[in-house]
């Protein structure tokens, strides 16, 4: 297909359908994750440990990824990403030992870029702060509807075989790489010229050039600490409800099935009627204040069916902090960091996957089952304690302009 074919479809709509389809293919393992797992071991640490491979890949690679498509631009990552991303689900699916599982859960850090270089694509089409915060959210809304059909899917094909929904994640990755080779444009207008340097390389060395941004510390410290709790409630989640509640992989699939739907309909819809009239740091604080009465009502409910009102609560919470948080930082810095900006904060994603999973494991295994909500709530009190600082940072700043 030309190029002049490509610019005849929206790419909003392409970005939308891919990373649909890029959550659907992630969330199809995870009501099999624990029970794969549980083959080889059992324990909640070891399914944390899994988890973060990944984002310590991702963690490492998320810099160098963004750094490159500021320079040969958004496509070719957006690509590449796509195509790894098939290849770990096709590891994860022929994996007869424990070490090809990290594996592929490594493969799949090294190449998950996609989320991050969309948000950079989204930050070179969209016109204005507003637009990007908007825009973000249908990438949300896009996960969410993912969430939808992944887990439903992954729950019905693992009733046929444990490992079948990573087959079939494989194939659906691997045809999202054949749709954006065929319809998608590049966004990247100038692309940068100077060569990749060691910086570029060192996740860390650019973290501290961000966070050395005053307009950006607290949202940065914020955004961190929230998706701190977040990783390490979602991964622990399918374990918790198993132990406690007795529930196997069509359960689990049902209850993601209603957090997918929420999501949806708040991140493509409601967000953008909220954000003119609200803006986007009063959405993260009522957000995240949402995710505190959610986790404590996880924390408390006395039977199963419980879950379904409060993960209802939770992705309600997450829909309105999540694309606030995502604009403030795109907002916060210059068309040309865009990369930078977006691969410096899927790092720190990353590095919440790797701590997150990984600290709520010790809890649960050595303290108990609800122990880790209990951090969570904790830890987002002190996100929103960061996202209140970052707003009065910015009216100073905007006064002293």
């Amino acid at each position: 297909m030309t190029d002049s074919a490509r610019r005849s479809l929206s790419p909003l709509v392409f970005l939308f359908i891919t990373v649909t389809i890029e959550v659907m293919g992630s969330s199809l393992l995870f009501p099999v994750i624990p029970f794969v797992v549980q083959q080889f071991r059992a324990d909640a640490l070891t399914i944390g440990l899994l988890s973060s491979s990944f984002a310590i890949a991702q963690f490492l690679a998320a810099p160098f990824l963004g750094a490159l498509s500021d320079r040969v631009g958004r496509r070719p990552v957006l690509l590449a990403c796509a195509l790894g991303t098939s290849a770990s689900f096709f590891i994860f699916g022929f994996a007869n030992t424990l070490w090809l599982l990290f594996a592929s859960q490594i493969v799949n850090g090294l190449t998950g870029g996609v989320v991050s270089t969309a948000q950079a694509y989204i930050a070179d089409v969209s016109k204005s702060p507003q637009d990007r915060t908007k825009n973000f959210g249908l990438l949300g809304a896009a996960a969410g509807l993912g969430f939808i059909f992944g887990p439903a899917l992954g729950g019905i094909l693992a009733a046929i075989a444990l490992k079948l929904p990573a087959f079939v994640a494989g194939a659906i990755a691997l045809g999202n790489t054949c749709l954006g080779y065929f319809t998608l444009p590049e966004s990247l207008k100038v692309k940068r010229a100077d060569p990749i340097n060691v910086t570029d390389l060192n996740p860390i060395k650019q973290l501290g050039t961000l966070f050395a941004k005053l307009q950006l510390r607290y949202l940065l410290i914020g955004y961190f600490i929230f998706f701190l709790a977040f990783a390490g409630f979602t991964n622990n989640f399918s374990v918790y409800v198993r132990d406690r509640f007795e529930w196997g992989p069509p359960n689990i699939a049902g209850i993601l099935l209603i957090v997918g739907i929420v999501s949806s309909l708040v991140q493509g819809g409601l967000i953008r009627k909220l954000v003119p009239r609200f803006g986007e740091i009063r959405l993260a604080i009522a957000g995240l204040s949402l995710v505190v009465v959610s986790l404590v009502l996880v924390a408390l409910a006395p039977v199963g069916w419980y879950l379904y009102l409060t993960q209802i609560l939770f992705a309600l919470g997450v829909g309105i902090s999540s694309p606030p948080l995502r604009g403030l930082i795109a907002n916060a810095v210059s068309d040309s960091e865009q990369g930078i900006a977006s691969g410096g904060s899927q790092s720190l994603g990353s590095l919440t996957q790797i701590l997150g999973p990984f600290f709520a494991g010790l809890l649960y295994d050595n303290l108990g089952q609800t122990v880790p909500i209990w951090a969570g709530v904790g830890l987002v009190l002190v996100a929103l304690a960061a996202i209140v600082q970052s707003r009065q940072v910015s009216q100073e700043l905007s006064a002293i302009r």
